[in-house]
């Protein structure tokens, strides 16, 4: 609980003026607080504003002076009236009601947290399977390195499997760090793709050297900056062309 002279340490510049120019400090009264089930004591001059009281229950409360509603004795004070003027003594009570602007404010924090977590939740959905597309892709590395071949519709498949995950991540609103899970989801996918048309090049051609595998033209940055891709895959390509803005990703 503050003290006296720490309550007094919050009062308004235009307070402070007018008990210079009335000559010194003018007489501290307590306040008594009662705010749902706790209650809180202020020390300021009598002649203090009820929007001096508001300021110095904000550290207490967490409320906002334009989110705190003061009453005295029934009557609901505004924030320019004198404490003194209109009664209100040393020890007298004071009721503090939230105002609509700070349920209004609780509900849009509980609106983003739930949108958030959906996120969250979506994202990681999209995680679990991209994992397991991830797995298969290695299987199919591990066997071309071996020497041996895969089923070409193997890379059609997995290709149509992976660009369905980016369109699951296209459709998940996020935001803050749930959008930086996203995008580099996005990222975690274009590179398996990419993979993929190597791993395509390679398994059509054993004797190919890897770094010489055909390169993919489409333009995976188009992920981020909006832009469409400015390249086409070759026919042989499985690879599904996505046309949608993808700018939704950044």
């Amino acid at each position: 609980m503050n003290n006296a002279a720490d309550s007094a340490s919050e009062i308004s510049p235009e307070m402070r003026a007018a008990e210079s120019d009335s000559g010194g400090p003018r007489p501290t009264i307590k306040l008594n607080v009662s705010y749902g089930t706790s209650h809180h004591e202020v020390h300021l001059p009598a002649q203090s504003t009820f929007g001096d009281v508001k300021k110095l229950l904000v550290n207490k409360t967490g409320l906002e002076p334009e989110e705190q509603r003061l009453f005295f004795r029934g009557i609901e004070k505004g924030d320019n009236q004198h404490l003194h003027l209109e009664g209100v003594k040393d020890k007298s009570k004071i009721l503090l009601l939230e105002g609509n602007a700070s349920k209004e404010r609780k509900l849009e924090e509980t609106r983003k947290q739930n949108e958030m977590s959906k996120a969250f939740e979506a994202i990681a959905s999209v995680r679990a399977e991209v994992d397991k597309l991830s797995n298969r892709v290695t299987a199919i590395e591990v066997a071309i390195n071996g020497g041996n071949k895969a089923a070409e519709k193997e890379f059609l498949v997995l290709t149509e499997l992976l660009m369905s995950q980016l369109l699951k991540l296209d459709s998940i609103d996020a935001e803050g760090e749930a959008k930086l899970q996203r995008k580099a989801e996005v990222r975690r996918v274009q590179t398996l793709v990419d993979k993929l048309d190597s791993l395509k090049a390679r398994n059509s051609n054993p004797f190919i050297n890897s770094s010489n595998a055909v390169k993919v033209t489409t333009q995976w940055e188009t992920f981020d900056s909006g832009m469409e891709s400015s390249g086409t895959r070759s026919d042989n390509s499985p690879s599904t062309k996505i046309s949608q803005d993808w700018e939704r990703f950044e």
